[in-house]
Protein backbone atom coordinates (compact mmCIF):
# COMPACT_ATOMS: atom_id res chain seq x y z
CA UNK A 1 0.00 0.00 0.00
CA UNK A 2 1.31 3.12 -0.86
CA UNK A 3 0.19 7.25 -0.32
CA UNK A 4 -0.84 9.13 -3.38
CA UNK A 5 -2.35 12.04 -2.66
CA UNK A 6 -2.90 14.77 0.17
CA UNK A 7 -5.29 17.29 0.26
CA UNK A 8 -7.22 19.34 2.41
CA UNK A 9 -10.73 20.68 2.31
CA UNK A 10 -12.87 22.86 4.48
CA UNK A 11 -16.50 23.21 4.77
CA UNK A 12 -18.78 26.35 6.08
CA UNK A 13 -19.66 25.70 9.57
CA UNK A 14 -21.38 29.18 10.44
CA UNK A 15 -18.96 31.27 12.36
CA UNK A 16 -16.19 28.76 11.76
CA UNK A 17 -14.90 26.98 9.27
CA UNK A 18 -14.47 22.68 9.40
CA UNK A 19 -11.32 21.50 7.78
CA UNK A 20 -9.99 18.46 6.84
CA UNK A 21 -7.00 16.60 5.94
CA UNK A 22 -7.55 13.37 2.86
CA UNK A 23 -4.92 10.72 2.35
CA UNK A 24 -5.60 8.79 -0.32
CA UNK A 25 -3.82 5.10 -1.08
CA UNK A 26 -3.40 3.40 -4.19
CA UNK A 27 -5.43 0.46 -2.96
CA UNK A 28 -8.59 2.68 -2.54
CA UNK A 29 -7.75 3.13 1.66
CA UNK A 30 -9.06 6.86 2.41
CA UNK A 31 -7.66 8.10 5.86
CA UNK A 32 -9.50 11.06 7.45
CA UNK A 33 -8.44 13.32 9.73
CA UNK A 34 -9.88 16.91 11.37
CA UNK A 35 -7.71 20.38 11.67
CA UNK A 36 -8.64 23.83 12.83
CA UNK A 37 -7.25 26.51 10.81
CA UNK A 38 -8.59 29.83 11.95
CA UNK A 39 -7.51 30.41 16.03
CA UNK A 40 -4.05 31.86 15.53
CA UNK A 41 -3.19 28.84 12.67
CA UNK A 42 -4.01 30.69 9.47
CA UNK A 43 -1.76 29.07 6.97
CA UNK A 44 -2.17 25.51 8.54
CA UNK A 45 -3.00 23.93 5.21
CA UNK A 46 -0.20 24.76 3.47
CA UNK A 47 1.82 23.71 5.97
CA UNK A 48 -0.25 20.27 6.13
CA UNK A 49 0.20 19.79 2.55
CA UNK A 50 3.96 20.76 1.77
CA UNK A 51 5.14 18.22 5.41
CA UNK A 52 2.92 15.60 3.48
CA UNK A 53 4.50 15.93 0.26
CA UNK A 54 7.06 14.42 1.58
CA UNK A 55 5.34 11.00 2.41
CA UNK A 56 3.96 10.46 -1.27
CA UNK A 57 4.92 6.46 -2.57
CA UNK A 58 5.37 5.92 1.06
CA UNK A 59 3.33 2.80 3.18
CA UNK A 60 0.70 4.50 5.33
CA UNK A 61 0.89 2.29 7.77
CA UNK A 62 4.27 2.45 9.58
CA UNK A 63 2.86 5.50 11.40
CA UNK A 64 5.30 5.87 14.49
CA UNK A 65 8.56 6.42 11.83
CA UNK A 66 6.73 9.07 10.19
CA UNK A 67 5.91 11.04 12.77
CA UNK A 68 9.46 10.62 13.59
CA UNK A 69 10.49 11.94 10.69
CA UNK A 70 7.95 14.88 10.01
CA UNK A 71 9.39 15.64 13.64
CA UNK A 72 12.65 15.60 12.85
CA UNK A 73 12.09 17.60 9.68
CA UNK A 74 10.71 20.43 12.11
CA UNK A 75 13.49 19.70 14.70
CA UNK A 76 14.51 23.82 14.92
CA UNK A 77 10.80 25.08 14.62
CA UNK A 78 8.97 22.07 16.84
CA UNK A 79 5.85 23.14 18.20
CA UNK A 80 2.97 25.45 17.04
CA UNK A 81 1.99 24.92 13.31
CA UNK A 82 4.10 22.41 12.70
CA UNK A 83 3.36 19.83 15.24
CA UNK A 84 -0.22 20.38 14.69
CA UNK A 85 0.65 19.88 11.09
CA UNK A 86 2.04 16.38 11.52
CA UNK A 87 -0.68 15.46 14.52
CA UNK A 88 -2.96 15.85 10.96
CA UNK A 89 -0.96 13.39 9.41
CA UNK A 90 -0.20 11.46 11.68
CA UNK A 91 -4.44 11.05 12.95
CA UNK A 92 -5.20 10.77 8.95
CA UNK A 93 -2.61 7.75 8.85
CA UNK A 94 -3.95 6.00 12.19
CA UNK A 95 -7.20 5.93 10.28
CA UNK A 96 -6.26 4.48 7.43
CA UNK A 97 -3.96 1.63 9.45
CA UNK A 98 -7.47 0.87 11.61
CA UNK A 99 -9.41 0.83 7.91
CA UNK A 100 -6.91 -1.83 6.72
CA UNK A 101 -7.20 -4.03 9.74
CA UNK A 102 -10.65 -3.67 9.47
CA UNK A 103 -10.93 -2.40 13.48
CA UNK A 104 -11.58 0.64 15.02
CA UNK A 105 -8.70 2.82 16.28
CA UNK A 106 -9.16 2.05 20.05
CA UNK A 107 -8.44 -1.22 19.48
CA UNK A 108 -4.88 -0.18 17.82
CA UNK A 109 -4.01 1.34 21.30
CA UNK A 110 -5.11 -1.73 23.59
CA UNK A 111 -8.90 -1.93 23.55
CA UNK A 112 -10.98 0.36 25.43
CA UNK A 113 -11.33 0.50 29.02
CA UNK A 114 -14.82 2.34 28.54
CA UNK A 115 -17.76 2.43 25.71
CA UNK A 116 -19.18 5.63 27.37
CA UNK A 117 -17.15 8.87 27.59
CA UNK A 118 -18.96 11.60 30.06
CA UNK A 119 -18.89 14.84 28.50
CA UNK A 120 -19.17 18.40 29.25
CA UNK A 121 -20.95 21.43 27.32
CA UNK A 122 -18.61 23.37 26.02
CA UNK A 123 -18.52 27.32 25.33
CA UNK A 124 -21.93 27.23 26.76
CA UNK A 125 -23.65 30.51 26.07
CA UNK A 126 -20.84 31.50 24.39
CA UNK A 127 -21.62 31.18 21.15
CA UNK A 128 -25.18 32.31 21.37
CA UNK A 129 -23.73 35.68 23.23
CA UNK A 130 -20.82 36.02 20.70
CA UNK A 131 -22.78 35.57 17.71
CA UNK A 132 -25.92 36.83 19.11
CA UNK A 133 -27.65 37.88 15.91
CA UNK A 134 -27.40 35.23 13.92
CA UNK A 135 -27.40 31.94 15.86
CA UNK A 136 -31.28 31.34 15.46
CA UNK A 137 -30.21 31.08 11.95
CA UNK A 138 -27.32 28.76 11.88
CA UNK A 139 -27.69 26.63 14.98
CA UNK A 140 -31.93 27.28 15.87
CA UNK A 141 -30.97 28.14 19.35
CA UNK A 142 -31.87 31.44 21.42
CA UNK A 143 -29.06 33.54 21.35
CA UNK A 144 -27.76 35.22 24.91
CA UNK A 145 -28.03 38.61 25.82
CA UNK A 146 -28.61 38.44 30.19
CA UNK A 147 -27.96 36.69 33.04
CA UNK A 148 -31.36 35.57 33.04
CA UNK A 149 -30.75 33.69 29.21
CA UNK A 150 -27.91 32.39 31.43
CA UNK A 151 -30.18 31.00 33.96
CA UNK A 152 -32.51 29.39 31.40
CA UNK A 153 -29.38 27.59 29.49
CA UNK A 154 -28.37 26.30 32.50
CA UNK A 155 -31.62 25.00 33.03
CA UNK A 156 -31.31 23.54 29.41
CA UNK A 157 -27.76 21.65 30.75
CA UNK A 158 -29.63 19.85 33.10
CA UNK A 159 -32.92 18.74 31.21
CA UNK A 160 -30.54 17.21 28.31
CA UNK A 161 -28.68 15.04 30.57
CA UNK A 162 -25.51 16.72 30.54
CA UNK A 163 -23.50 16.87 33.99
CA UNK A 164 -20.85 19.45 33.52
CA UNK A 165 -20.62 23.09 31.68
CA UNK A 166 -18.33 24.99 30.29
CA UNK A 167 -18.67 28.75 29.82
CA UNK A 168 -16.21 31.78 29.50
CA UNK A 169 -16.96 35.64 30.35
CA UNK A 170 -19.30 37.05 28.84
CA UNK A 171 -19.66 40.89 29.80
CA UNK A 172 -23.28 42.46 29.57
CA UNK A 173 -22.13 45.77 30.71
CA UNK A 174 -22.11 47.32 26.94
CA UNK A 175 -24.96 47.98 23.63
CA UNK A 176 -24.41 44.08 23.23
CA UNK A 177 -23.05 40.57 24.86
CA UNK A 178 -19.73 40.43 24.14
CA UNK A 179 -16.85 37.85 25.16
CA UNK A 180 -13.81 38.93 27.79
CA UNK A 181 -10.67 38.18 25.67
CA UNK A 182 -7.87 40.52 26.19
CA UNK A 183 -5.70 37.75 26.22
CA UNK A 184 -6.39 36.85 22.21
CA UNK A 185 -7.65 40.48 21.47
CA UNK A 186 -11.39 39.63 21.87
CA UNK A 187 -11.45 42.55 24.03
CA UNK A 188 -10.17 46.12 25.08
CA UNK A 189 -6.80 45.13 27.92
CA UNK A 190 -4.15 43.84 25.38
CA UNK A 191 -1.09 43.68 26.25
CA UNK A 192 -1.18 44.69 29.76
CA UNK A 193 -3.69 41.86 30.67
CA UNK A 194 -5.07 43.29 34.08
CA UNK A 195 -7.48 42.16 35.90
CA UNK A 196 -10.10 44.41 38.08
CA UNK A 197 -13.47 43.71 40.59
CA UNK A 198 -15.63 44.35 38.11
CA UNK A 199 -14.18 41.23 35.63
CA UNK A 200 -14.45 39.50 38.62
CA UNK A 201 -18.00 40.22 40.03
CA UNK A 202 -19.06 39.68 35.90
CA UNK A 203 -17.21 36.21 36.11
CA UNK A 204 -19.12 35.61 39.51
CA UNK A 205 -22.31 36.66 38.67
CA UNK A 206 -22.46 34.32 35.48
CA UNK A 207 -21.10 31.00 37.04
CA UNK A 208 -24.06 32.23 39.83
CA UNK A 209 -26.75 32.16 37.24
CA UNK A 210 -25.35 29.04 35.92
CA UNK A 211 -25.75 27.43 39.13
CA UNK A 212 -29.32 28.71 39.57
CA UNK A 213 -30.26 27.37 36.49
CA UNK A 214 -28.42 23.92 36.54
CA UNK A 215 -28.81 23.03 39.97
CA UNK A 216 -25.67 22.10 42.26
CA UNK A 217 -25.14 18.27 40.58
CA UNK A 218 -23.96 20.16 36.98
CA UNK A 219 -20.30 20.49 37.18
CA UNK A 220 -19.00 24.13 36.27
CA UNK A 221 -15.90 24.92 34.20
CA UNK A 222 -14.59 28.41 33.69
CA UNK A 223 -12.15 28.86 30.51
CA UNK A 224 -10.34 31.98 30.83
CA UNK A 225 -7.82 31.36 28.15
CA UNK A 226 -4.70 34.07 28.44
CA UNK A 227 -6.49 36.94 29.82
CA UNK A 228 -4.34 37.44 32.75
CA UNK A 229 -1.19 37.76 34.49
CA UNK A 230 -0.08 35.23 37.84
CA UNK A 231 -1.96 38.18 40.41
CA UNK A 232 -5.06 37.96 37.92
CA UNK A 233 -5.49 34.36 37.91
CA UNK A 234 -5.16 34.18 41.40
CA UNK A 235 -7.53 36.93 42.30
CA UNK A 236 -9.89 34.58 40.45
CA UNK A 237 -9.34 31.54 41.48
CA UNK A 238 -9.65 33.02 45.25
CA UNK A 239 -12.78 34.46 44.16
CA UNK A 240 -14.48 31.26 42.74
CA UNK A 241 -14.17 29.31 45.38
CA UNK A 242 -17.42 29.35 46.85
CA UNK A 243 -18.97 27.94 43.85
CA UNK A 244 -16.75 24.88 44.05
CA UNK A 245 -16.24 24.22 40.55
CA UNK A 246 -14.76 21.61 38.51
CA UNK A 247 -11.94 23.83 36.92
CA UNK A 248 -10.55 26.95 36.46
CA UNK A 249 -8.77 26.50 33.10
CA UNK A 250 -6.04 28.55 32.35
CA UNK A 251 -3.64 29.39 29.47
CA UNK A 252 0.38 30.35 30.79
CA UNK A 253 3.47 29.48 29.76
CA UNK A 254 5.52 29.05 32.84
CA UNK A 255 5.01 26.28 34.93
CA UNK A 256 6.00 27.30 38.22
CA UNK A 257 3.49 30.12 37.55
CA UNK A 258 1.00 28.45 37.36
CA UNK A 259 2.22 26.15 40.29
CA UNK A 260 2.09 28.78 42.38
CA UNK A 261 -1.60 29.60 41.19
CA UNK A 262 -2.56 26.13 41.96
CA UNK A 263 -1.12 26.71 45.00
CA UNK A 264 -3.00 29.95 46.27
CA UNK A 265 -6.70 28.94 46.15
CA UNK A 266 -8.71 25.80 46.42
CA UNK A 267 -10.43 25.92 42.59
CA UNK A 268 -8.79 23.10 40.90
CA UNK A 269 -6.73 24.22 37.85
CA UNK A 270 -6.66 22.67 34.26
CA UNK A 271 -4.66 23.46 31.51
CA UNK A 272 -2.07 22.51 28.98
CA UNK A 273 -4.76 22.86 25.50
CA UNK A 274 -2.07 25.06 24.26
CA UNK A 275 1.08 23.21 24.89
CA UNK A 276 2.48 20.72 22.55
CA UNK A 277 4.64 17.33 22.74
CA UNK A 278 6.20 15.42 25.62
CA UNK A 279 9.40 17.59 26.24
CA UNK A 280 6.76 20.64 26.12
CA UNK A 281 4.70 19.06 28.94
CA UNK A 282 7.34 17.10 31.30
CA UNK A 283 8.19 20.76 33.15
CA UNK A 284 4.22 21.32 33.88
CA UNK A 285 3.84 17.53 35.48
CA UNK A 286 7.36 18.26 37.41
CA UNK A 287 6.23 21.45 39.41
CA UNK A 288 2.92 19.57 40.00
CA UNK A 289 1.09 22.84 37.97
CA UNK A 290 -2.12 21.08 37.49
CA UNK A 291 -4.96 18.79 38.81
CA UNK A 292 -6.05 18.58 34.84
CA UNK A 293 -3.86 18.02 31.97
CA UNK A 294 -5.85 18.83 29.10
CA UNK A 295 -4.73 17.39 25.74
CA UNK A 296 -5.11 18.61 22.69
CA UNK A 297 -6.08 15.40 19.93
CA UNK A 298 -5.99 17.36 17.05
CA UNK A 299 -2.84 19.51 17.64
CA UNK A 300 -0.49 16.71 19.18
CA UNK A 301 -1.92 13.76 17.09
CA UNK A 302 -3.39 10.56 19.06
CA UNK A 303 0.22 8.77 19.15
CA UNK A 304 1.85 11.54 20.85
CA UNK A 305 -1.01 12.41 23.00
CA UNK A 306 -0.99 8.82 24.22
CA UNK A 307 2.57 9.25 25.17
CA UNK A 308 1.86 12.46 27.08
CA UNK A 309 -1.56 10.82 28.57
CA UNK A 310 1.00 8.13 30.16
CA UNK A 311 3.58 10.45 31.76
CA UNK A 312 0.90 12.41 33.06
CA UNK A 313 -0.44 9.07 34.99
CA UNK A 314 2.77 8.60 36.16
CA UNK A 315 2.70 11.88 38.16
CA UNK A 316 -1.26 11.18 39.09
CA UNK A 317 -3.03 13.85 36.98
CA UNK A 318 -6.29 12.90 35.10
CA UNK A 319 -6.41 14.49 31.32
CA UNK A 320 -9.52 16.22 29.79
CA UNK A 321 -9.03 16.75 25.68
CA UNK A 322 -9.68 19.82 24.26
CA UNK A 323 -12.18 19.18 21.56
CA UNK A 324 -13.59 22.46 20.05
CA UNK A 325 -14.04 20.67 16.77
CA UNK A 326 -16.48 19.06 14.47
CA UNK A 327 -17.88 15.66 14.07
CA UNK A 328 -14.64 13.96 13.31
CA UNK A 329 -12.56 16.20 15.89
CA UNK A 330 -14.84 14.68 18.65
CA UNK A 331 -14.47 10.60 17.33
CA UNK A 332 -10.82 11.14 17.38
CA UNK A 333 -10.85 12.37 20.67
CA UNK A 334 -13.21 9.84 21.75
CA UNK A 335 -10.94 6.96 20.96
CA UNK A 336 -8.42 8.92 22.73
CA UNK A 337 -10.36 8.91 25.83
CA UNK A 338 -11.36 5.26 25.22
CA UNK A 339 -8.17 3.80 26.09
CA UNK A 340 -6.98 6.46 28.84
CA UNK A 341 -6.89 4.68 31.86
CA UNK A 342 -6.63 8.44 33.66
CA UNK A 343 -9.68 9.91 31.87
CA UNK A 344 -11.35 12.71 33.51
CA UNK A 345 -14.18 14.01 31.03
CA UNK A 346 -14.19 15.31 27.57
CA UNK A 347 -15.13 18.59 25.76
CA UNK A 348 -17.68 18.89 23.22
CA UNK A 349 -19.60 21.82 21.38
CA UNK A 350 -23.33 21.39 21.62
CA UNK A 351 -24.28 24.22 20.11
CA UNK A 352 -22.99 23.90 16.16
CA UNK A 353 -24.60 24.74 13.16
CA UNK A 354 -27.85 22.59 11.91
CA UNK A 355 -25.78 20.75 9.37
CA UNK A 356 -23.34 19.77 11.08
CA UNK A 357 -24.37 16.19 11.06
CA UNK A 358 -24.37 16.09 7.04
CA UNK A 359 -20.62 16.73 7.01
CA UNK A 360 -20.01 13.24 8.37
CA UNK A 361 -21.21 9.81 6.66
CA UNK A 362 -22.15 8.63 10.39
CA UNK A 363 -23.06 10.97 13.22
CA UNK A 364 -21.80 10.13 17.02
CA UNK A 365 -24.66 9.79 19.52
CA UNK A 366 -24.44 11.47 22.79
CA UNK A 367 -26.59 10.14 25.27
CA UNK A 368 -27.73 11.23 28.74
CA UNK A 369 -24.56 13.62 28.95
CA UNK A 370 -22.37 10.23 27.72
CA UNK A 371 -20.93 10.43 24.23
CA UNK A 372 -21.12 6.50 23.00
CA UNK A 373 -18.19 4.86 21.20
CA UNK A 374 -18.02 4.17 17.55
CA UNK A 375 -17.92 0.57 16.92
CA UNK A 376 -17.03 1.10 13.00
CA UNK A 377 -13.15 0.34 11.56
CA UNK A 378 -11.14 3.33 11.65
CA UNK A 379 -13.00 6.83 13.54
CA UNK A 380 -15.95 4.77 12.79
CA UNK A 381 -17.40 7.88 10.55
CA UNK A 382 -15.47 9.45 6.93
CA UNK A 383 -15.97 12.86 6.40
CA UNK A 384 -19.13 13.15 3.93
CA UNK A 385 -17.11 14.68 0.87
CA UNK A 386 -19.50 15.67 -1.52
CA UNK A 387 -21.31 17.64 0.69
CA UNK A 388 -17.94 19.37 1.84
CA UNK A 389 -16.92 20.40 -1.79
CA UNK A 390 -20.53 21.43 -2.31
CA UNK A 391 -20.07 23.96 1.36
CA UNK A 392 -17.37 25.76 1.18
CA UNK A 393 -16.47 28.63 3.73
CA UNK A 394 -18.24 31.83 3.18
CA UNK A 395 -16.36 34.86 3.50
CA UNK A 396 -16.79 36.44 7.76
Amino acid sequence: MKITKLETLHCDAGWRVNSFLKVTTDEGLVGWSEFMEGYGAQGLGVIIEKLGARLIGQDPRPVERHSAYLYAATRQAAGGLNAQAIAAIENALVDIKAKALGIPVYEMLGGPIRDRLQVYWSHCGTYRARHAERVREWAGVDPVRSLDDIVRLGAEVKQKGFKGLKTNIIRFDGPKPYIHGPGTNAAPGYPELNIDKKIVDAAVAQLEAFREGAGPDVGLHLDTNFNYKIDGYVQLAQALEPLDMVWLEIDIYDPAGLALIRRSSRTPIASLESIYGRRQFRPYFEQQAVDYAIIDVAWNGILESLKIASMADSFEVNVAPHNFNGHLGSLISAHFCAALPNFKVMEIDIDDVLWKDDIVTVPPVIENGDFLLPTGPGWGADVNEEFVRAHPPKGR
